[in-house]
């Protein structure tokens, strides 16, 4: 395998986890397991609703900053980074 398929290969599996991730907190924490998380309280609301409304887009952005930084420790690794 060459130097950049495995370079691609590479970010393909960081966007996948990371995709996984938003899918499991917007998706699974805010629709499908809403009832049972509504059950416990975070700063004051339920932690369904919490997640719904607020967590999966704070999640969102936690992850780009996420992966700027996996990216840009790839981009060093395989030399293809900006000067």
């Amino acid at each position: 395998m060459s130097k950049m398929q495995e370079y691609w290969r590479k970010n393909l599996t960081y966007v996948g986890i990371l995709l996984t991730i938003w899918f499991v907190v917007s998706y699974g924490f805010g629709i499908l397991l809403v009832d049972q998380l509504d059950t416990i309280r975070f700063f004051g609301f339920k932690l369904g609703f919490w997640f719904a409304q607020q967590g999966s887009e704070i999640t969102f952005v936690i992850l780009i900053f996420v992966y700027v930084r996996l990216m840009n420790n790839l981009d060093r690794e395989y030399d293809v980074h900006e000067e």
